[in-house]
């Protein structure tokens, strides 16, 4: 039931775009939280990421879910005085622009607090609210290079790359969501709130602590964590093997008819193979191509070695175990279709029927969000033709 979930009743002004921001209040959502998701009548930029389908992509999909609409220009007196309205009554308030602007707009930390003293308040930014970088304008792209993250991901050439996936914005979301928690607990039981700083950079460089103290310890080339271990070319696609363990490596190098590199003094010990890891692997990598994936997950599964085929997205929402374990929810999302979603850790699962199916359109509750504050539908449609709000699909 939705009202046992730890968050019902709570009110959220989601007033963030892209990734991170819309992350976090998702995970709000998620726990049962009303999230009034508050747009520009264009619609959050993170709609558009890559290809659209009706006002929707992938990302506003996955990052939006159980939320509320509302489209708001809040260049418009009316429209400005409906958000500040949300976000004076809200238990937690979500932001995500550059350092600056919701003091403008009179949506600032403290223009809030004045008449909503426990408000939580969370900002998102890419280099947060102080410091020489505050105003710079950043994507995920750009705080993989500037975090270092790029400098440990290499082409064959030794060129930097980007991994191609948002994951900055992703774990920003995360970190938003842990400090959030605590603070709606202390909100709670003593009635105050607080104003919560969160960045991309801050984030970034947070999930990398052990490769920033490993550069400082070892430099730019620290010692590999184990030998052998990496995603291997076999006959017919990839794999990813791990045989730093003795006994994983004995059983590997056996079932590989090389028995002999198991005694063999350069590699017979861990600190030993570390010491000849490139010999050692131009070794093992032609015994292994030589055998196709199946071949060699057989084989790793019955020496009880690490491993996994390296498999397409396509791979994993077939996978026997992914399906049995129920990992992914099939929705059918209106203008969009059937679509896989991942449901979440540690949550109620995603069902067909439940409030966390459905990513909003724009503006789709603009309607219910003005009535839930009094305003009658001629009102409604006089600010609608005033292009103070967008009243999304009927």
């Amino acid at each position: 039931m939705a009202d046992d979930l730890p968050y019902a009743g709570l009110k959220v002004f989601d007033a963030t775009q892209g990734v991170a921001g819309p992350h976090c209040a998702l995970l709000l959502a998620q726990h049962g939280a009303d999230v009034v998701k508050v747009e520009p009548l264009g619609g959050d930029w993170g709609r558009a990421l890559g290809k659209t389908f009706g006002d929707h992509c992938a990302h506003s999909l996955a990052f939006n879910r159980g939320k509320r609409s509302i489209a708001l220009d809040l260049k418009h007196p009316e429209a400005l005085a409906i958000a500040q309205r949300l976000a004076r009554e809200a238990d937690a308030v979500l932001e995500s622009y550059r350092p600056g602007v919701m003091d403008r707009l009179g949506l600032g930390y403290e223009a809030v607090r004045r008449d909503n003293p426990g408000t939580v308040y969370l900002s998102v930014t890419g280099y947060g609210q102080t410091g020489p970088y505050r105003d710079r304008p950043v994507t995920d792209s750009v705080i993989q290079a500037f975090s270092g993250w790029m400098s440990i991901n290499r082409d064959h050439e030794g060129t930097p790359q980007r991994i191609a996936i948002i994951a900055i914005d992703v774990m920003t979301g995360l970190y938003a969501f842990q400090a959030l928690a605590p603070a709606l607990y202390r909100k709670a039981l003593k009635g105050t709130g607080c104003y919560l700083d969160i960045s991309l950079m801050q984030a970034a460089a947070a999930f990398q602590a052990a490769k920033i103290v490993e550069y400082q310890l070892e430099g730019e080339a620290p010692q590999v964590l184990g030998v052998p271990v990496g995603t291997f070319k076999a006959r017919d696609g990839y794999i990813n093997i791990n045989a730093r363990r003795q006994g994983h490596y004995q059983a590997l190098s056996a079932w590989l008819g090389r028995a002999d590199l198991a005694s063999d003094p350069r590699f017979a010990t861990v600190a030993a193979r570390f010491t000849n890891a490139t010999a050692l692997m131009a070794i093992l990598k032609p015994l292994i191509e030589s055998h196709t994936v199946a071949e060699l997950t057989r084989a790793c599964a019955d020496g009880d070695i690490l491993h996994a085929p390296v498999a397409t997205y396509g791979d994993l929402m077939a996978d026997a175990h992914v399906k049995a374990v129920g990992a992914i929810a099939w929705l059918e999302h209106s203008g969009v279709g059937a679509i896989p979603m991942p449901n979440i850790p540690g949550t109620t699962p995603i069902t067909p029927d439940g409030p966390m199916r459905h990513s909003p359109h724009l503006g789709e509750h603009t309607r219910d969000v003005l009535r839930g504050l009094g305003y009658r539908d001629p009102d409604i449609e006089a600010l609608a033709a005033a292009k103070a709000i967008g009243l999304g699909p009927a």
